[in-house]
């Protein structure tokens, strides 16, 4: 009687640890950020410095399909020569990078309406501010970790962008401060070497910045992209009271496979596989997940995290592309960090992407990558 007693107090102990287990897996996560699960796109209607545009102009049309889709997120890049007015002949002249010009604003302006009528949040982000762009194909007439002139036309352009947006809410609209930010002795030689900034330096041109946008706008979502190119979080920021953007592109291995403008010879490189060795290193979900936790540390500070670009290029197999981007997006959403891929049209995204060993679907005469959409929308 002693042993079936046992038994059976034993099973209801063993079952309720199990129901309790259940139940707190079944609970749902509370994420430590602060800044919303935004999740989208890069759109680079305006990334050419030439003022050109590099794509057809993003319609009505593009914008409902994303909210139809379930994203709620626009990234807008945009080098500030796009929108000045100057002689591109030749070099453009320090006072000429205060030139702006009222119809390229417009352009920018209507994109940003266009976003905002269908729901998405705006992130406006200088790709290339004065004195610095982690792209060279632009003479820059200063350096804006060493030149004063070059901070005060960096401070200029946020307090402008500030002024002419002040009325938007920051739901609706958030600034990113900086693409990619490293140290280049010289901004215009792309073999020059780079590396991550010094944190301090970093923190003074971003501090100048975030307050030249507070003047107009005291209540404005600002972004500042990790150190490094987007990959290391920068401490030395975390009392400005501004969020921080990662990158989902590590390793470069299977996001920049043959992209001519990441390698010198791209076109001898191992091919890559994941999980599995590639070269000299075995690429594994354990390495995101290393790469990664600095980022959720830094959430558990108080400092909300995005990731502002990810994706990978064309040439990756696309089987290998998404098996590593369901890792990247799995670690990234479980702690509930939003994405935005670059980019939506073109050789990172979901449309007319031109890889080659996909079976697209005929999307409106686009070309949709069912497999890549799925998996977005996923997470």
């Amino acid at each position: 009687m002693q042993r079936r007693k046992f038994i059976r107090n034993s099973g209801v102990i063993a079952l309720g640890l199990s129901l309790a287990e259940k139940a707190a897996l079944a609970a749902p996560q509370r994420s430590t950020n602060s800044l919303p699960k935004w999740r989208g796109f890069n759109l680079l209607d305006f990334y050419s410095p030439s003022g050109k545009p590099t794509s057809k102009p993003t319609t009505a049309e593009h914008v409902k399909w994303m909210q139809d889709w379930g994203f709620n997120f626009i990234r807008i890049p945009i080098p500030y020569p796009y929108y000045l007015n100057f002689d591109r002949s030749r070099d453009i002249l320090p006072e000429e990078v205060y030139h702006t010009d009222p119809q390229k604003l417009e352009e920018i302006d209507r994109v940003v309406m266009l976003a905002q009528q269908y729901g998405m949040h705006v992130s406006l982000n200088l790709h290339r501010a004065p004195g610095y762009c982690i792209n060279t194909g632009f003479h820059e007439p200063y350096n804006l970790w060493k030149d004063q002139a070059a901070l005060d036309a960096f401070c200029f352009h946020w307090n402008m962008w500030a002024h002419r947006y002040k009325e938007m809410g920051k739901d609706k609209i958030s600034f990113d401060l900086l693409n990619e930010p490293t140290m280049r002795e010289d901004m215009n030689d792309q073999h020059s070497p780079s590396s991550p900034l010094p944190g301090e330096l970093y923190r003074k041109v971003a501090a100048a910045a975030v307050a030249a946008i507070r003047k107009e706008n005291p209540d404005r979502l600002i972004v500042a992209d990790g150190n490094a190119g987007g990959s290391l979080v920068t401490p030395e920021l975390r009392d400005l009271g501004i969020a921080q953007s990662c990158r989902g592109y590590y390793p470069m291995a299977i996001s920049h496979y043959k992209a001519p403008w990441a390698y010198k010879d791209p076109e001898n490189l191992p091919v890559p596989v994941w999980p599995g060795q590639v070269g000299n290193q075995y690429l594994s979900r354990a390495m995101l997940e290393k790469y990664y936790q600095p980022w959720l540390d830094l959430m558990k500070q108080g400092v909300g995290v995005h990731c502002g670009e990810c994706g990978s290029w064309k040439k990756t197999p696309h089987e290998v592309f998404i098996a590593w981007f369901t890792d990247v997006l799995d670690i990234l959403s479980s702690a509930g960090i939003g994405f935005a891929t670059w980019n939506y049209i073109g050789d990172f995204g979901i449309l007319d992407s031109g890889r080659e060993d996909v079976a697209y679907e005929d999307w409106y005469g686009h070309k949709l990558d069912r497999k890549m959409l799925d998996l977005l929308q996923k997470y």
